[in-house]
């Protein structure tokens, strides 16, 4: 089922004296449940789209729906709930905290969301057992990516949004993120929405969606996603 619902968006922003359309009148659905990669070029409005989801920027017209709340209605205060409870974000070069032990990281990400993971279940869940006292430091890429993932779904959000969550790994590192992520999807009600310029990363997905120059040139549901060892990346 549909848990987002985005309905003839538009995002324009001013610079001087120019206006720039950074989406023109998007209508898409994201299911809840399901791993869906939105691709596109610099400047097709990737970035803008994610902003909008995880309610760090609203609409200029047009309507964002997720799980029955109306985002782009929200005052200040009530997007920072919607932030705080509903998503989870992972970013490309992780955020961590460095003077932070990695059960400190995830644990600061979700002490203020109801009904949190303990930090040691989500770092478990990662695969991640026995370095929850390991610093970022200590940890190589793809271990710190698991971690800021870990601290993401400790929330237990509705939505997670994931901003080229591969761009700094290498490739069999990428591979294992990428296939973590697809676990999440498989095993929990939220949707995962992954945004990269990694064309293969689609082929494992519930459905791609490809933006250009702020419209949806194509949105494709995959009936059968491909097994990650199995793309070429």
């Amino acid at each position: 089922m549909a848990l987002i619902s985005l309905t003839d968006v538009v995002k324009t922003y001013a610079t001087g004296k120019q206006k720039i359309t950074a989406l023109d009148g998007i209508t898409l659905d994201i299911d809840s449940g399901k791993l869906t990669v939105v691709l596109g070029p610099s400047g097709s409005g990737k970035s803008t789209a994610l902003n909008l989801l995880g309610g760090m920027d609203i609409p200029t017209t047009g309507t964002v729906l997720v799980a029955g709340t109306e985002v782009s209605r929200l005052d200040d205060r009530e997007l920072t709930a919607y932030r705080r409870d509903q998503v989870g974000f992972v970013f490309q070069h992780y955020n961590l905290i460095p003077n932070l032990t990695a059960a400190e990281n995830v644990a600061i990400g979700s002490q203020y969301a109801r009904d949190a993971m303990n930090p040691a279940a989500a770092l478990e869940s990662v695969g991640l057992h026995g370095r929850e006292r390991a610093f970022p430091s200590e940890l190589s890429g793809g271990q710190m990516q698991r971690v800021a993932i870990a601290r993401a779904i400790a929330k237990r959000p509705r939505l997670l949004l994931c901003d080229e969550p591969t761009g700094a790994l290498d490739s069999g590192t990428g591979r294992s993120v990428v296939e973590l992520l697809r676990s999440i999807a498989d095993s929990s009600e939220s949707a995962v929405v992954v945004v990269t310029h990694n064309a293969a990363i689609a082929q494992v997905a519930d459905a791609t969606v490809t933006l250009h120059d702020g419209r949806v040139q194509a949105h494709v549901a995959h009936r059968s996603p491909t097994a990650i060892e199995e793309i070429d990346w």
